[in-house]
């Protein structure tokens, strides 16, 4: 079976989190540890990723969330790892007044063509990203993209649950990689 590993934004996932859900019931979901979820660095971030990846068998599935949905494409061009594929949910935009200063340094990710399968996942009222740079970010990535509808930021206070939208998603997803 695939290996999954879940990469939190700012802050980490805490227990509410979808992510921190899937987790809990899924023994083949791990969780990359950077060094602070409070104040994060893009090459700490970065050999989190190459660490959990590393450690996988098989190329693993990538599930990102928020602030990590930048990384995955910083990670992506900087590594010669591979794995099978990215869901990327709630994406923030770099420019919005609420994007976390302590994270500008993912700001600008690369923009070109991811070298995995990905797919995005946004909400239309997310408070730090717009539809339209989400579906930008789809299009200069090659992501598949879906519109949720209005749902928030995709996170603990979005009242989500365990987000079984989200893990029909991620079953389809990870069914069309073969």
């Amino acid at each position: 079976m695939r290996e999954i590993i879940t990469l939190p934004g700012i802050g980490g996932s805490g227990e509410a989190h979808w992510q921190s859900r899937w987790e809990a019931r899924e023994p083949r979901m791990r969780r990359f540890s950077p060094s602070s979820w409070d104040l994060p660095d893009l090459d700490d971030w970065i050999e989190a990723i190459d660490r959990e990846v590393q450690k996988s068998a098989t190329p693993p599935l990538l599930v990102a969330h928020s602030l990590s949905c930048l990384l995955v494409p910083h990670w992506s061009a900087r590594t010669e790892r591979v794995v099978a594929g990215a869901l990327l949910v709630a994406p923030p935009d770099p420019s919005s007044p609420a994007f976390p200063a302590e994270a500008s340094g993912f700001a600008d990710p690369p923009i070109q063509a991811l070298p995995f399968p990905s797919m995005i996942i946004a909400s239309s009222n997310d408070p730090y990203s717009s539809l339209s740079y989400a579906r930008s970010l789809a299009d200069h990535w090659g992501s598949a993209f879906i519109d949720i509808g209005a749902h928030g930021h995709l996170n603990g206070s979005s009242g989500l649950g365990d987000w079984s939208q989200g893990r029909a998603a991620l079953a389809a997803f990870e069914a069309g990689l073969g």
